[in-house]
Formats: C-alpha cells, structure tokens, sequence
C-alpha cells in the first residue's frame, strides 16, 4: 500500500482546510485510515480514524471541527478542517492499518499545515 498526502498550506485561524490521502496498491486490504499530526518538537499524535463500516474517532481537541471521510471509489481519504487553530499547526500524516488483524501499517509522507493568528 502506498499512501500520498496533499492538501497542508497556510491559512488563518477560523479558515478551513481539506486533506487529501490517496492509496494505491493492495488498497483491499486497507482496514482503517488515520490522520496523525506532529507540531513542531512534539510526539505524532492521532487526529481521527476512519474503519470498516464507517466507525469513526477523533481526537477531543478537534471533535466538532474535524471530519474525516473516505471515497472508496476513488480509493481517497479526506480530513476536513474547520475554525482551525493556531495549535493545529503541524506536519499531517495519512497512514492505513490493513491485513489481518491489522498486522501491516503504512504512513505517507506528511503534509504542513500553518495556522497563523
């Protein structure tokens, strides 16, 4: 499985951006994708996860602001984000666990979001 992140950019606080994760490969065996983030000096961090059977989470920090969703069709996933924050600011990750028992995980490379205020 292959993973391409794009979407990041710098925008205001209050703006929105949309995340785009496109996946190529065994994209079959693909049992959730994720979006991590990374600030600056700082650990990676979930964002939100999308699985089989449309089960979804996010992290409390963007809960009622972030929406992930997918397009199997089009094998995308998308993170889109709303009244986003100074602290939102950071590197965003795709990543996809697949395989039985989620044995395999694979990450993109990330893409920068600059949140100014």
């Amino acid at each position: 499985v292959q993973l391409q992140a794009s979407g990041g950019g710098l925008v205001q606080a209050g703006g929105s951006l949309r995340l785009s994760c496109a996946q190529s490969g065994k994209t079959y065996s693909i049992n959730s994708i994720g979006w991590y983030r990374q600030a600056p000096g700082k650990q990676r961090d979930l964002v939100a996860r999308i699985g089989r059977g449309d089960r979804i989470n996010y992290a409390d920090a963007v809960k009622g602001r972030f929406t992930i969703s997918t397009d199997s069709a089009k094998n995308m996933a998308y993170l889109q984000m709303n009244s986003l924050k100074p602290e939102d600011t950071g590197l965003y990750y795709c990543n996809a666990l697949a395989g039985l028992g989620d044995t395999y995980e694979f990450w993109g490379q990330g893409t920068l979001v600059t949140v100014s205020s």
